[in-house]
């Protein structure tokens, strides 16, 4: 079948149509807007770490506050300490950790995992 066959362009011309009509009228993408409460374990976890990296470079402790209360109603250093557990299970870098600990320095406490040292 060569490039010049009507049949090899019409099929193409009707999948590309049959494919359109698919994806934007009989089953189109939902969107949803998911709460940041709504994370698993692990993705909370890299969230804390934004905040901590975030901290790292503003200082602001309350920005930091408003940003892990977007997590739920527990007081933010639970969400930071929750972080600093699930990151040394699980085999974070050290200055994930660091930063993690910083954070939660920032916030008034420091979690038992607070002692690792930056490399």
């Amino acid at each position: 079948m060569s490039l010049r066959s009507p049949r090899l362009w019409l099929g193409l011309a009707l999948g590309i149509a049959a494919g359109l009509l698919y994806g934007w009228v009989l089953q189109p993408v939902e969107l949803y807007d998911t709460a940041p409460s709504s994370l698993r374990e692990d993705y909370r976890t890299d969230y804390v770490l934004m905040v901590a990296e975030a901290y790292g470079v503003e200082a602001d402790r309350t920005q930091a506050v408003v940003r892990l209360a977007a997590l739920g109603p527990q007081p933010p250093i639970e969400f930071v300490e929750s972080a600093i557990a699930y990151a040394t299970a699980n085999g974070f870098a050290a200055q994930d950790i660091e930063r993690l600990s910083r954070l939660a320095r920032g916030l008034g406490t420091a979690p038992p995992a607070a002692g690792i040292q930056p490399p």
